[in-house]
């Protein structure tokens, strides 16, 4: 692929125009092209973070959390937050309660308790799901599991583990994970490679390193890409990844979003298509910690391109597309929390292209998740410090 871009570089500078990309036609088509590959470009390169604004503060609306990984709202406003180290807080009219009956969790390095979310119709249903690292298996160590239940009375009742990826292992890195459901009523989950990079991202008869797709109940949808491949993993949805710690369900499209942390720069934002290859590791934007290259090649036809990645990496974990009327500057456009330099993004959308990236909230500390709270306000999930909402200057 370098030498690819050292061709596209030559062709620019011979003909003082277009842009450096790959065609989205075939390869062929693409080389008859001087003007196709020049004027066709499939991922933008990296644009700098601009300084954020004065014009956002926050103020703490739950305290003393250390980290407080996800959180979604109920019915009544409240909210089911997790702490990493295996609890689920119930915060209402002001007072903390920890829910009775959590499964064990796996507390190592970057697993433990970690998404949650409610079942679309939860009104109807009373599930709520959790994604976590499950120590179950004949193994030691622990590995991404998926598990639903009821809140009855202080309690988390009615578990049903509905998917378990295996094997363990005793790596403390990249488990993912985060739930969404589509307008299906499908659930989307997602299990980080666990460190064995060169052995389950790119082999479907292998779990990590995937998004999966299930039933609400834990069953696999037929239409499943690899439902016909006897052994698959039935229910891998697309595979080809290395950490996703944010994915939405774009509300305009009804796509799933996905941003997955790269290895040192190459953090990524990808749209996730029914049985796509994602790359990792044959591809990628990054390089190895400390330097040294991975691979040659960012970009592979058989496999999709990011639309968007980070140069160098902020670490991304959670994601919330906006569509608040109380925040019309920030409608439309994502906010992505930064691990690494400890703020808010704000990504300019059009369409499927990132035309801007502002910082909010500097220094503020890790942003572990970001959402939309069911009446337009925007929080966020700061470890060391809780649940904040963001607000405006006046």
């Amino acid at each position: 692929m370098k030498k690819l871009l050292l061709i596209l570089v030559a062709i620019i500078t011979l003909h003082a125009c277009g842009e450096n990309g790959k065609s989205t036609d075939t390869a062929t088509a693409a080389q008859d092209s001087a003007e196709e590959i020049t004027t066709e470009t499939s991922v933008p390169e990296p644009i700098p973070a601009e300084s954020t604004s004065e014009s956002y503060s926050y103020e703490v609306v739950v305290s003393d959390m250390q980290i407080p990984w996800g959180f979604t709202f109920m019915p009544d406003g409240s909210m089911l937050i997790t702490e990493k180290s295996g609890e689920i807080i119930h915060f209402k009219d002001g007072t903390k309660q920890q829910i009775k009956g959590v499964p064990e969790v796996y507390d190592r390095g970057q697993g433990g308790l970690l998404d949650i979310v409610l079942h679309p119709n939860y009104e109807e249903t009373g599930w709520i799901y959790i994604s976590y690292a499950s120590p179950e298996g004949s193994e030691e160590g622990g590995n991404t599991a998926v598990m639903r239940g009821k809140l009855e009375n202080g309690s988390f009742t009615n578990k049903e583990v509905l998917y378990k990826a295996s094997p363990n292992t005793t790596k403390g890195q990249h488990f993912g994970s985060r739930i969404v459901f589509d307008n299906e009523g499908y659930l989307y989950f997602t299990a980080g490679e666990r460190g064995a990079r060169d052995e389950n991202p790119q082999d479907i008869t292998r779990d990590n390193g995937k998004v999966y797709r299930l039933n609400d109940d834990g069953t696999i949808p037929e239409s499943n890409p690899f439902t016909e491949n006897e052994n698959a993993k039935k229910a891998i949805f697309s595979y080809g990844h290395r950490n996703p710690q944010g994915m939405i369900l774009h509300p305009g499209t009804g796509e799933v979003w996905l941003h997955e942390h790269g290895p040192q720069g190459g953090d990524e934002i990808n749209v996730i298509k029914k049985g796509e290859n994602y790359g990792w590791p044959e591809v990628t934007y990054g390089e190895n910690y400390g330097g040294g290259a991975i691979t040659d090649e960012t970009s592979n036809p058989e496999m999709e391109d990011p639309i968007f990645y980070w140069l160098p990496s902020i670490a991304p974990s959670g994601m919330a597309y906006i569509t608040s009327e109380k925040f019309p500057e920030l409608k439309g456009d994502l906010l992505v929390g930064s691990l690494k330099f400890q703020y808010i993004e704000h990504l300019t959308l059009d369409g499927n292209k990132i035309e801007k990236r502002e910082k909010i909230l500097e220094e503020i500390g890790r942003v572990r998740d970001v959402r939309q709270g069911p009446n337009g306000d925007i929080f966020a999930a700061i470890e060391g410090t809780g649940i904040i909402k963001l607000t405006k200057e006046e």
